[in-house]
């Protein structure tokens, strides 16, 4: 057989075997992300006291978003008053770890994985979060100062149903002539605010506020699977890809010996942050990278390392904390991934070795031994593989719709 066809094989056997995992978890995140409001984001992160950067990383853990998502969440929860600490806490544990890579994660890297993976995902954010709280000297200024600002906002006219409901004092029917339309929120010009609006200022017919216009049961269903085999699905597919050729390309050419040459020490997991930390890729597009270097010979604890620093850093994440969080925070933020990933690469490989966990440790073979291939992860590998088509087809008729649009217009 040739390297090409071996290449070939071990990737369809490798998105054979995520795949099932893979449609679980997108279905379990978009039943998140329909129940889950961020107003409860808001409500426990808003101090930087230790309770809330522990409940920023319990809560950022499960969450579907990786590490593109969560950039506009973070930004988000800041200026909603979020305090640097717990801030920081949710930006590590939420790429680190979630519904749909700990399915992966079982997958094709064992229980053991699936079970220490997020655990260390939380204790690497609660670092994080702390250390920011500690050293980060201008959070005694900052931390009570920044969320006033975006506090008023909830206070607006259109915050509750009741003064939604009341005509004579809606946001829009404000006079024009008075200094506070000018702040309202409708917009920020006084000419915009017409008392005589059909519709609210939160871009809603009054009638909205009516319990008959709540989505319903299969409302719902839409909005999970328009979320889960769509945006997200979307969101995670280029890297997912690109994780399972790299995986299928080390598996294929790189000798077994040559990433053990570098021990199971702390020069390998240095080598696995510095390669970790400049990639945009998500917890579960990492996973199948972690088993092509799992199958090269390194050892558990330096493929943690990878594992949590390559989701939780990215120039993306890196330029988004220095710009709304200053650059200390930045420096406390890639010093606190790193010594965390490693001190817990360190901790994983004593547990291994101590209680000879070897076998808990899986390398994505469990579909193809002895050459089966179970119908079921095929068909699931089939629906995932349509669902990636489809999505690509329609980004791609939007495109052409664009172009075609733009040279219209000149």
């Amino acid at each position: 057989m040739s390297d090409i066809a071996l290449l070939a094989q071990n990737f369809l056997l490798l998105f054979m075997e995520s795949a099932p995992w893979l449609l679980l978890g997108l279905l379990v995140a978009g039943l998140m992300h329909e129940l889950v409001p961020i107003s409860l984001l808001q409500k426990h992160m808003g101090s930087a006291s230790t309770g809330a950067v522990g409940k920023a990383a319990v809560i950022g853990a499960p969450l579907p978003l990786c590490s593109c998502g969560v950039i506009p969440a973070a930004v988000g929860l800041r200026r909603s008053g979020a305090s640097k600490p717990a801030t920081v806490s949710f930006l590590v544990s939420t790429p680190e770890t979630g519904v749909d890579s700990v399915s992966v994660s079982y997958a094709l890297l064992g229980p053991l994985f699936a079970i220490v993976r997020p655990f260390c995902a939380i204790v690497s954010a609660i670092y994080s979060g702390m250390m920011v709280k500690w050293f980060d000297k201008e959070i005694s200024a900052t931390s009570n100062a920044a969320p006033a600002r975006p506090a008023e906002a909830p206070q607006s006219d259109c915050s509750s149903k009741a003064e939604v409901e009341k005509a004579t004092s809606s946001c829009c029917s404000s006079k024009p002539a008075e200094p506070v339309s000018t702040t309202s929120c409708c917009s920020s010009q006084q000419t915009q605010a017409t008392p005589a609006s059909p519709s609210s200022c939160c871009g809603s017919d009054s009638s909205s506020a009516s319990p008959t216009n709540k989505p319903g049961f299969t409302d719902k269903v839409a909005a999970i699977w328009q979320f889960s085999s769509g945006k997200l699905l979307i969101d995670i597919t280029v890297w997912l890809l690109i994780g399972l050729a790299l995986a299928a390309a080390i598996q294929t050419w790189v000798p077994t010996d040559f990433l053990t040459s570098w021990g199971d020490g702390l020069v390998a997991m240095l080598v696995m942050a510095v390669i970790g930390i400049p990639m945009y890729i998500c917890a579960t597009a990492s996973t199948p990278i972690a088993v092509g270097f799992l199958s090269a010979g390194l050892s558990p604890g330096a493929v943690l390392v990878f594992l949590l620093a390559g989701p939780a850093t990215n120039i993306s994440t890196m330029g988004m904390i220095a710009k709304e969080m200053g650059k200390r925070t930045l420096v406390l933020y890639i010093v606190s991934v790193m010594s965390a990933s490693i001190v817990l690469g360190y901790g994983l490989n004593l547990l291994v070795n101590q209680f000879s966990l070897q076998s808990w440790i899986a390398l994505g073979q469990s579909t193809h031994e002895h050459g089966e291939i179970s119908p079921v992860y095929a068909l699931c590998a089939v629906l995932l593989g349509g669902l990636m088509i489809r999505n690509g087809w329609q980004a791609l008729q939007q495109k052409m719709t664009k172009s075609s649009q733009a040279s219209c217009c000149h």
